[in-house]
């Protein structure tokens, strides 16, 4: 699983996410964040986790839980604490090209594009397309990663020329 925190703008929802994300208020930020930092100092590599509900006194009142899930809550939190909603995208996921279009910040056409010149892979599914969240991911990580080269190397041509 994916972990998006979307900052404060509108946040689009995709037909395969549980719920719908919505901004956490003021009060549960400020809870997210007590609680993620309570949750981080007790989490111990790869032990589970054994967690009691307080109204509940009958066995199914303690859980126990993963560490690599109490880790991704205490990623949740975080981003909640910063006050941004928080979406899970399952890494395996398949998106309508809009979707895709919608996390790469750029148009369905622009995207389309993309994947007519086989720079991200995608299947069809009768006419329409589906993008692998695994592999938009991958081309969105190659592309910030080339943008981040030409800036050094523009910085370092100023840097030169003494601009």
């Amino acid at each position: 699983m994916v972990i998006l925190g979307e900052t404060k703008k509108e946040v689009k929802m995709m037909p395969h996410s549980v719920m719908t994300p919505a901004l956490p208020s003021e009060a549960e930020a400020a809870l997210a964040k007590e609680t993620s930092r309570v949750l981080a100092s007790r989490l111990q590599d790869a032990d589970p986790m054994q967690l009691r509900i307080m109204d509940d006194t009958s066995p199914e009142g303690t859980v126990k839980l993963p560490a690599s899930a109490v880790r991704l809550l205490v990623r949740i939190l975080e981003e909640m604490a910063r006050g941004n909603a928080v979406t899970l995208i399952p890494v395996h996921a398949e998106l309508t090209t809009q979707e895709a279009a919608d996390m790469l910040h750029i148009s369905r056409p622009s995207l389309i594009r993309l994947l007519d010149d086989g720079k991200i892979d995608y299947r069809r599914v009768g006419t329409h397309r589906r993008v692998r969240f695994e592999g938009l991911m991958n081309y969105k990580r190659h592309a910030d990663a080339a943008r981040r080269a030409a800036l050094a190397e523009l910085a370092a041509y100023d840097q030169e020329l003494g601009i």
